[in-house]
């Protein structure tokens, strides 16, 4: 087999959407799994809607869920010579003709067919035009578009998620190849590049299947084997729809403002649409790389389950090191006003609370929640967790009181002393240490869950924890507990 050539061709007409980075990353994987080339070309013909920021975003999202490119970034644009060579190649031939009908006249067409309540083809008149008369009307000055010329037949295809696939070129309008301005519309300049660039498969979305025809009939023109085509099954949202922004958040940055690490979008993203073949979900990209095959990606159109999502982010955070969590959560910590020098002046302590947090944390905006009862300052009281654990002040604030006293007096302040001294003072008030132990965690951390709480408060500090346990039975005893939900 030759080398393995893909691409992955965005517009900069928007950001990256999540349809198009699963598509980006089943090139990736197919060009690393096989030994291939992976190659990025950014599609900017459409002058008026391609913006330069876009195509960096597009960038900053490939770079950030570690799809590399090995060639690249070519731009479209930029190869407008040779799309217009090709294209006086297919007329030179006869495989192409000028079309002189103005966009007035196609426009009055298409309402006529409207009232009929038929749909609008176009119907071939310019095809019959001399080729002298046409060089002489051209010559004129007057506008013309460039129109490739479909031949009469069946134009198939072995797709390699489908299989055979046929078209009947009679519901194949004679399409444009060149705007009147001289630009390649995308099937004709698409066509041209995946030809320059020696394409072997094209991997993208289903919702290409009706280019695919058009796109090979040019190829034959041109006397060029076309690649291989595989066509992926769409991305839907829950509603069964084809996934849009009434589903919520569609583009990579939009996930990863959400928290999201890159790994666990790299996995999430896998699974839409391409099955491992064995009874797991958590990979890394290098485990999906030995993996991955067009044999496994399926038929049956994806469903976007955020959930799912932010459960493989979970995943992914327990497996990500302290030490290269840092880099990512410090700047959240601060920009929420934590910590500030002590993450640098105590980056053992900083490491160990990332490691703790971690653990119980979906997205990384939960790790900055969770930091927060670690640092000075006030927090809030979660409403059921006050309910169920300090339902009643007046035997809540006695606990309190009892826990400030166990942690002032504390000898030693690590977990076994300060569960053997919690379980005394409890014993000694003549209840079950789950008493002590939940009327703590609230005050801590105003939640109903946590770490373990002796671990909590040694991370926390003897001085801290003697502030939350002052402050929370300064809350119960003012009657003014202030509640984050609920």
């Amino acid at each position: 087999m030759s080398l393995i050539r893909v691409r992955f061709a965005p517009s900069p007409t928007g950001y990256l959407h999540v349809g198009g980075a699963r598509t980006a990353l089943f090139n990736f994987l197919l060009a690393r799994h096989e030994g291939g080339v992976f190659i990025l070309r950014i599609e900017d013909t459409d002058r008026e809607r391609s913006r330069p920021e876009l195509t960096e975003s597009i960038l900053e999202s490939l770079e950030w869920l570690g799809l590399r490119w090995d060639e690249g970034p070519y731009h479209q644009a930029d190869a407008l010579p040779r799309h217009r060579a090709d294209a006086e190649r297919l007329l030179a031939s006869g495989k192409a003709y000028r079309c002189f009908c103005s966009a007035e006249a196609l426009a009055k067409r298409r309402g006529e067919a409207k009232r009929r309540g038929e749909p609008f083809a176009y119907d071939g008149r310019c095809r019959d035009v001399s080729p002298e008369e046409s060089d002489r009307r051209a010559a004129g000055g007057e506008g013309f578009v460039l129109r490739f010329r479909v031949p009469e037949g069946v134009t198939s295809w072995n797709d390699l998620v489908h299989g055979p696939t046929s078209f009947e070129n009679r519901y194949i309008d004679d399409f444009v190849l060149l705007r009147s301005d001289g630009t390649p519309t995308y099937n004709f300049a698409v066509v041209c590049d995946d030809i320059a660039m020696r394409i072997t498969h094209v991997v993208r979305g289903d919702d290409h299947i009706s280019n695919t025809p058009k796109q090979l009939l040019v190829y034959n023109a041109l006397g060029v084997a076309p690649p291989a085509f595989a066509h992926v099954p769409l991305i839907l949202g829950p509603d069964g729809k084809r996934l849009s922004k009434r589903h919520g958040a569609t583009s990579v940055e939009a996930y990863r403002a959400a928290g999201i690490v890159p790994q666990a979008m790299v996995n999430f993203l896998a699974l839409l649409g391409w099955s491992p073949d064995e009874d797991r979900e958590v990979f890394d990209l290098d485990e999906l790389v030995q993996r991955f095959t067009l044999a496994g990606i399926v038929k049956k159109s994806a469903i976007f389950d955020v959930q799912k999502l932010e459960w493989l982010d979970g995943q992914h955070l327990t497996r990500i090191p302290a030490d290269r969590l840092e880099p990512i959560v410090t700047p959240l910590l601060t920009a929420a006003g934590l910590g500030g020098k002590a993450l640098d002046e105590r980056r053992a302590w900083y490491l160990r609370l990332l490691d703790v947090l971690k653990i119980r944390a979906r997205t990384l905006h939960d790790i900055v929640r969770q930091a927060r009862a670690y640092f000075p300052g006030p927090i809030a009281y979660n409403a059921d967790a006050v309910r169920k654990h300090w339902a009643d002040p007046q035997t809540a604030s006695p606990i309190l009181a009892d826990l400030e006293a166990v942690v002032r007096d504390a000898g030693s302040f690590d977990e076994a002393a300060l569960e053997r001294a919690l379980r005394d003072a409890a014993s000694k008030r003549g209840v079950a240490a789950a008493n002590y132990i939940h009327p703590l965690r609230v005050a801590l951390t105003g939640e109903a869950v946590s770490p373990g709480i002796f671990e909590v408060a040694v991370l926390m500090g003897r001085d801290l924890v003697l502030q939350r346990l002052r402050d929370a039975r300064a809350a119960l005893e003012r009657g003014q507990v202030v509640s984050s939900q609920g």
